[in-house]
């Protein structure tokens, strides 16, 4: 009974889903017919164009691998309760903890690239634990002090960029990365390189931590009862912190993987923006591991879409900000759809009444 109720949830969460996506890709069309002076091109190119060619098929990849990892990082860390979105802190710094290993350390291929992950992938993680650690000993909410610490990092970054280095031959950007301090292209003529291989290896690692360990069912109790896990006997501080860790790692390795993977030399001067990408993409993966790496490549392919459109039709590419407005909107409703929850529910009702009767007369 348990797993039927499972598979039925699951599946009203999915046509919500689908019909959220739906909805959105509706607007969107509308939109382009009122502003295109070519609207079936544009149409066209939105939703066919990153399928037309090997470049812009492996577009969608290469730019879906932080979208892995960050909506990676949030879904832990919101796992266990807490709404820390300190991933941007943790992604640049990951970013440039890579940078400047990539630059000083003279180490032979590969092993250079594992030593860059790593450490990024600690510091990544000690940033995020900062939020925890700060809420357990002086109560301070972790979703102001997270924000807070994007900034502060960030700052860091480019004090740490500006002091060790910067090549002022280049404008405002880094040496140039050694061949050992990057990671190769898996396919010839594009830019998708080695960094997919390992998010995929991440997803499969973190889905079977999340869905299939002791660790992921801690975790869930403590995000869904915190008193209830504590009387259970389960040390919540160590599994919250131990939690935060994990997700600052993930944003800490999609930094470093993004910069070493697409750039030859550190670039970044803005802050990046991808925490919010990361919540989104929970979202519409209902907050489940096993969903992040389809909500990643689907956000991927509107944009790659919406890119296409914008080259060769005109039409705006920011289109794809109200497709993703529109989903959250939706999926964040809960009253969206929800007659057919209900009605199940009805229907559940009344059978289980029906078949208690039944075993009522039976023992009569």
């Amino acid at each position: 009974m348990k797993s039927q109720k499972r598979i039925k949830i699951d599946t009203y969460n999915i046509i919500r889903i689908a019909a959220a996506i739906g909805i959105a890709c509706l607007v969107a069309c509308i939109i382009i017919f009122m502003v295109s002076d070519d609207p079936g091109a544009s149409i066209f190119n939105m939703f066919l164009g990153p399928f037309l060619t090997k470049r812009s098929i492996s577009n969608i990849a290469e730019m879906a691998i932080p979208l892995v990892f960050t909506g990676m990082a949030i879904n832990i860390a919101f796992k266990a309760g807490l709404v820390n979105m300190g991933a941007d802190g943790s992604f640049y710094m990951g970013a440039i903890v890579a940078s400047f290993i990539a630059i000083n350390a003279d180490l032979p291929n590969i092993l250079h690239q594992t030593v860059m992950i790593v450490c990024a992938s600690i510091v990544g993680g000690l940033i995020a634990m900062l939020p925890a650690l700060i809420r357990k000993y002086t109560g301070a909410n972790e979703l102001v002090t997270s924000l807070m610490f994007n900034y502060v990092f960030f700052n860091l970054g480019m004090f740490i960029l500006n002091h060790f280095m910067l090549d002022d031959t280049t404008g405002y950007a880094s040496y140039k990365f050694p061949e050992t301090g990057r990671l190769g292209k898996m396919i010839p003529g594009t830019q998708l390189h080695w960094g997919f291989l390992i998010m995929i290896i991440s997803w499969i690692v973190m889905y079977i931590i999340s869905e299939k360990s002791s660790l992921g069912y801690k975790l869930r109790i403590t995000g869904a009862n915190m008193s209830f896990a504590k009387y259970s006997g389960i040390p919540i501080t160590g599994a919250i912190l131990l939690s935060q860790f994990i997700s600052g790692a993930l944003a800490g390795a999609g930094g470093s993987i993004e910069m070493v993977g697409m750039n030859s030399r550190f670039i970044w001067i803005t802050a990046v923006n991808y925490v919010w990408d990361g919540v989104l993409i929970n979202l519409l993966a209902n907050r489940k591991m096993s969903l992040i790496l389809g909500s990643a490549f689907f956000i991927s392919y509107m944009r790659v879409g919406a890119d296409i459109m914008s080259r060769r039709t005109g039409v705006d590419n920011h289109i794809v900000a109200i497709i993703q407005g529109v989903i959250i909107l939706l999926i964040a409703s809960e009253r969206f759809l929800y007659f057919i929850k209900q009605r199940r529910e009805e229907k559940e009702a009344l059978k289980n009444d029906v078949n208690t009767k039944e075993v009522s007369k039976g023992v009569a």
